[in-house]
């Protein structure tokens, strides 16, 4: 059975992975008999927002155990798997993975990626095992793999489109129901909830997605 690595920023849009997005990634693997194989780093959140009101609150929290509530414990430290444990990667989006993946959010096109995210990322790349990236967390995977120009799409947003140009990466226009497929990188994107407007519009973009990444492996 083909294994599918999830990495998980934490649950909820806002601070964490995109909910909808991480639980209709588990179902297209699930769906398309391969196993899904979540992790998360062992760090705290960058901050915790109030889904309710959207303000942020006073409260830590850690991102593997708030990753653990999408993946109904079934998780792991990223540090513990290597690209030997996968066969492909698969990032959904979520404020989590521009905030805790990586600090884009606060950084902009001078981000760095957190250091395990980083090696799992170019050991996945180095491998040529396929890489998917979903919503907003192509800008991640644009920044860690910068030296290799990678192509992906957020959509149509023209700012992040220039960030992810700024930081090496090459966008590409893209509806919610498609999918941007990086032959020479093997890197496959949507845009997901970048474009919505709901979680059906959604869910056929990732589907898509997970069967092109396990058609690539």
């Amino acid at each position: 059975m083909k294994k599918i690595g999830v990495l998980l920023a934490g649950c909820g849009k806002n601070d964490g992975s995109e909910i909808h997005e991480s639980v209709l990634t588990l179902l297209s693997i699930d769906r398309a008999n391969a196993k899904a194989v979540c992790m998360a780093p062992d760090m705290d959140q960058l901050h915790v927002i109030n889904h309710l009101t959207g303000m942020e609150t006073e409260e830590k929290r850690n991102v593997l155990v708030e990753s653990a509530r999408i993946a109904r414990g079934e998780i792991t430290d990223i540090k513990n798997i290597t690209a030997e444990d996968i066969d492909a990667l698969v990032i959904p989006g979520g404020a989590g993975s521009i905030k805790n993946l990586s600090n884009y959010a606060i950084k902009g096109t001078g981000a760095s990626v957190n250091h395990e995210v980083l090696r799992l990322i170019n050991e996945m790349s180095d491998k040529a095992k396929p890489i998917g990236a979903i919503c907003i967390a192509p800008a991640t995977l644009t920044k860690a793999l910068s030296s290799k120009n990678p192509e992906v799409t957020v959509g149509n947003d023209i700012s992040s489109a220039e960030k992810i140009e700024a930081m090496g990466g090459r966008h590409k226009i893209c509806t919610v129901d498609n999918i941007h497929i990086d032959k020479n990188n093997r890197l496959v994107s949507t845009p997901a909830y970048m474009l919505g407007p709901g979680i059906k519009d959604i869910s056929i973009g990732i589907e898509k997605l997970i069967n092109q990444i396990i058609d690539m492996i």
